[in-house]
C-alpha cells in the first residue's frame, strides 16, 4: 500500500494541513465579531458566558499577556507585540500556523519548480517573518480603530463627570456602551479597580498592554490629578480636543507621503512583473542559466539591494511626532 505513495501525495498532503491551519486562523481572527448590543466588545461577550467578574479578569489578563516571564529578549518582544496586537490566539498555536503556512509556501514552491535545497530556505524565512508582519499588521490595524475610538471615550468619561459620577465609574461606562479595542481595555481597568488596583497602575498596565502612542497623554493627565488635584473633567476635555487635532495631523502627514510609498510599491513590483514578462516572451531566456549557482546568488544580492532600498524610501515617507 505505501509503494502508491509518491512525493506528489505528501506534497498534496502538506498542502492539504497547512490550508486547514490557515483556515483556522482566519476563522479564530474574524469569528465573534456579531454586533449585538450586549456582546459590543470581548469583555461583555465573555460576561456573557456564566462566567464570574473576577474569572473574566484573570481569562482577559492571560489572553493579554499580563504576568508574563521575560527571559528572553526575542521572546518577550514577540509576547508584547502579541499582546499589543489583541490577538487571543496562544502563541504556540499561532507560531504553529505560521510556520505551517511558510511550510506550505515551501512546497508550492517546490512544487511549480524551484530546486527542493532553495525552496527549503523559505521555510525558516517565513518562519522568522511571517509571525512578526502578521502580529505588527494587526497591531497597526488596531491602533488605528482605538486611536479614533480615545476621543470618544474621553468625552463620554468627560460626560459622566459632569454627571456628578467619580472616576471609576466614568471608565466603566466606557465599558459597558464602546466596542473593542477600548471598551474591553477600558474594562479591565474598572476590574482591576474593583479589586483592589490603584487607578495609575491600572491606566499603566493598559499603556503597556495597548501602546498607542496617545495614551501616555491621558495616563499623565490622570496621574498628575490624582497625585496634585484639579479639574480632571475639563483636563479630558482638553485632552480630547488635542488628541483629535493629532489624528487629524498624521492622517493629513499620511495623505502627503503617499506618494513615497506608491514610487516603493511600484519599484519593488518592477522587477518581478519584468522577469514574469520576459519568462513569457522568451521562456529559455532564464532556463539555461537557472541551474548556475551564481545566478542565485546574484538574485540573492538583488532582493537584498531591493529591500534595502524600499526600507530607505519608507523609512523617508515615515513621519513622527
Amino acid at each position: 500500500m505505501f509503494d502508491a505513495i509518491t512525493p506528489l501525495h505528501v506534497i498534496y498532503a502538506a498542502a492539504a494541513l497547512c490550508g486547514i491551519m490557515v483556515a483556522e486562523a482566519v476563522y479564530l481572527l474574524v469569528a465573534g465579531r456579531k454586533d449585538r448590543r450586549m456582546t459590543i466588545n470581548r469583555r461583555m461577550r465573555l460576561q456573557n458566558s456564566r462566567l464570574t467578574q473576577e474569572e473574566v479578569l484573570i481569562q482577559l489578563r492571560k489572553e493579554r499577556g499580563a504576568g508574563q516571564k521575560r527571559a528572553l529578549l526575542s521572546l518577550a518582544r514577540l509576547r508584547a507585540l502579541r499582546t499589543q496586537s489583541g490577538l487571543a490566539m496562544p502563541l504556540a498555536r499561532f507560531l504553529a500556523i505560521t510556520i505551517g503556512a511558510a511550510l506550505g509556501l515551501a512546497i508550492t514552491a517546490a512544487w511549480l519548480g524551484l530546486p527542493v535545497r532553495h525552496a527549503a530556505l523559505v521555510v525558516p524565512a517565513g518562519a522568522l517573518i511571517l509571525p512578526v508582519a502578521v502580529l505588527k499588521y494587526l497591531r497597526k490595524r488596531r491602533h488605528k480603530k482605538f486611536g479614533l475610538q480615545l476621543p470618544e471615550a474621553l468625552e463620554l468619561i468627560t460626560r459622566s463627570l459632569k454627571a456628578g459620577h467619580p472616576v471609576p465609574v466614568a471608565i466603566a461606562m466606557v465599558a459597558r456602551e464602546m466596542p473593542d479595542p477600548i471598551g474591553t481595555e477600558f474594562g479591565m481597568i474598572a476590574d482591576e479597580v474593583t479589586y483592589g488596583s490603584d487607578l495609575v497602575t491600572a491606566l499603566n498596565d493598559m499603556y503597556r498592554r495597548v501602546g498607542h502612542e496617545d495614551l501616555p497623554l491621558f495616563v499623565t493627565a490622570v496621574s498628575i490629578q490624582n497625585t496634585t488635584g484639579g479639574n480632571l473633567r475639563e483636563i479630558l476635555d482638553g485632552l480630547s480636543g488635542v488628541i483629535r487635532a493629532r489624528g487629524k495631523l498624521r492622517r493629513k502627514i499620511r495623505s502627503i507621503s503617499t506618494e513615497g510609498r506608491m514610487s516603493a510599491y511600484i519599484l519593488s513590483a518592477l522587477p518581478v512583473l519584468l522577469a514574469l514578462a520576459m519568462s513569457m516572451v522568451a521562456p529559455d531566456m532564464y532556463g539555461e542559466v537557472i541551474d548556475a549557482p551564481m545566478t542565485w546568488y546574484l538574485m540573492g544580492a538583488t532582493l537584498g539591494w531591493l529591500l534595502l532600498g524600499n526600507a530607505m524610501m519608507f523609512k523617508m515617507a515615515s513621519f513622527r511626532f
